[in-house]
């Protein structure tokens, strides 16, 4: 703030010695005292809730970092999740035909030779 040297220091006390008496002067002493103590404690207060607001601020925007990073990332698995989807789909129909296809000519009935008696002998007697 100011500074008082040594030497203003000694003048202003002479000066309040003169002026106040030294009767008064300790009971003078002791409210300045006290008063100076209750400013320096409220500007400590105004520093601490000034540095209180800050950290405040700083976590805010650390918040605000945070939900955007988290929104990124989210919005970055939707996307893998949609790719995946589809993919899957494109691998599910293209399985899909030839097994399809597969089943159909399972479905055929099956042409069997007529059946001779040459290429079955009668079964033997016992």
């Amino acid at each position: 703030m100011f500074e008082i040297s040594f030497s203003e220091l000694v003048v202003i006390m002479v000066v309040a010695l003169v002026v106040i008496g030294p009767e008064r002067l300790p009971k003078v002493a002791r409210t300045l005292g006290l008063l100076w103590g209750r400013a320096q404690r409220y500007v400590n207060g105004v520093k601490s809730d000034i540095a209180r607001d800050m950290a405040l601020e700083e976590f805010r925007q650390l918040k605000e970092k945070v939900q955007a990073e988290a929104e990124a990332a989210q919005q970055s698995v939707k996307q893998l999740d949609q790719h995946l989807e589809q993919q899957a789909r494109q691998l599910n129909a293209a399985v899909a035909q030839p097994l399809q296809e597969m089943q159909q000519q399972a479905q055929l009935p099956l042409q069997e030779p007529p059946a001779t008696t040459a290429d079955h002998p009668p079964p033997a007697k016992p």
